[in-house]
């Protein structure tokens, strides 16, 4: 069976926004390089191509800058806002191999920027290890550990 390619895609309201999030969250990620030929901005490009300002955020689109190892991460505006619980989550593991009390003041240390950047704590998890499930702005979940 061939290998294929995997992207990650998020449905939301604000894909700038969320973008954004998730770039700053993940570190080594940020938006696809390269203007068109011919232009200074994506806005010049989309002014020439007549493409409306209201339609400019349809989606956005991460790439692994820094590894060139990780997936794609895809943001798409859907009209629906967010109902209930994902299905399928990120983990960002931010304390690997730390001792207990080395682990739990990185993932806090971690969740603090998290938050300026607009995440929020959805639940502290002690059961299992300590680690945190958040949630982007948006109000997707996604796991520090």
């Amino acid at each position: 069976m061939p290998a294929f390619d995997l992207h990650i895609v998020f449905d939301c309201a604000d894909p700038d926004r969320v973008a954004r999030f998730w770039m700053a969250a993940l570190g080594g990620y940020d938006f696809p390089v390269g203007v068109p030929d011919g232009f200074a901005t994506w806005d010049e490009w989309a002014d020439a191509n007549g493409i409306p300002v209201d339609q400019r955020n349809r989606g956005r689109t991460l790439v692994d800058t820094e590894r060139g190892t990780r997936p794609d991460i895809f943001f798409l505006r859907v009209p629906e806002s967010k109902q209930v619980k994902n299905r399928v989550h990120l983990d960002i593991k931010v304390a690997q191999g730390l001792s207990a009390d080395d682990r739990r003041t990185a993932i806090e240390a971690e969740a603090g920027r998290l938050i300026e950047l607009g995440g929020s704590v959805a639940e502290r998890m002690e059961d299992d290890g300590f680690h945190l499930i958040m949630r982007d702005p948006e109000g997707n979940e996604f796991c520090l550990a």
